[in-house]
């Protein structure tokens, strides 16, 4: 895995250039030492203010963090990535690193919870009951529900799920707008692209251009873990004191208050 992170390395150094955004920063971090966070992109406010927190309290060098859907972030990593700790929006991608070799498993800690959100734009007068029976496409109007891919993000597959099980599924699949995260699925309600959208609790809440129009009872999609851990190939000292951090109170607060339920348990517990 060490060749793999020189090989990988070597590539962005000289590809830098056509470096997709959400990686090219973490990469040239990489090769500096500094602590390197991948995260799910649902985690962005909450994390950006724990870093700052962070550094504030210990004096080390800011964290830098590379936001992207939790399946994008394990594969890069798999492709030799240099990141430190990989903070993962879905348990199954964080199963398939572990399988992989490339998280220590004696790190791995279940920390945050979430809930699903049916999202509209702020202004709109729509009103949705979540509950069996639910006609969304007569909601939607002539636009499109905006969610997570189904096939990778995880909050898409959450969103599936959902609306399988409430029976509205069929009469929307065709009328789906799906997006490369869950923020992507956010920011195409809150610019008026997509009338309504799925996304996390903690993401409806973060946009002051859209509102919550209903949450999807918990009983209708697997529950919302989001585990994190430090990478096999992790070459920063301060990843250990990240983690430790990531589990005390000052983060407890800064993710409630973002609307994360913190679970803070190890990953034997899922």
């Amino acid at each position: 895995m060490r060749h793999t992170r020189r090989r990988w390395l070597g590539l962005v150094g000289s590809a830098l250039l056509c470096a997709c955004g959400a990686l090219a920063p973490a990469a040239a971090e990489g090769q500096s030492g500094n602590l390197v966070v991948f995260a799910a992109a649902s985690l962005k406010n909450a994390l950006d203010e724990i870093a700052a927190g962070w550094t504030r309290e210990t004096g080390r060098p800011a964290p830098k963090v590379s936001y992207a859907a939790s399946n994008t972030l394990a594969k890069q990593i798999g492709q030799g990535a240099p990141a430190d700790l990989f903070f993962s929006a879905d348990p199954d991608w964080m199963d398939h690193a572990q399988g992989k070799g490339l998280i220590r498993p004696d790190t791995r800690v279940t920390l945050l919870g979430n809930r699903l959100v049916l999202i509209a734009t702020k202004d709109a007068t729509v009103t949705v009951a979540l509950a069996p029976g639910l006609d969304l496409a007569r909601a939607l109007g002539c636009g499109r529900l905006a969610m997570g891919n189904v096939a990778g993000v995880r909050a898409g597959k959450y969103g599936k799920a959902a609306l399988e099980k409430l029976g509205a599924w069929e009469g929307v699949k065709d009328r789906i707008a799906q997006a490369e995260s869950v923020r992507a699925a956010l920011l195409l309600v809150s610019r008026g692209e997509a009338p309504l959208g799925i996304v996390y609790q903690t993401d409806g809440a973060a946009d002051p251009n859209v509102r919550v129009v209903g949450t999807f009872p918990e009983d209708t999609h697997p529950p919302i873990l989001y585990p994190v851990a430090i990478t096999t190939d992790s070459t920063s000292p301060d990843a250990p004191g990240f983690l430790a951090y990531l589990r005390g109170a000052a983060a407890r607060a800064a993710f409630e208050r973002q609307g994360f339920t913190v679970l803070n348990r190890p990953a034997s517990g899922n």
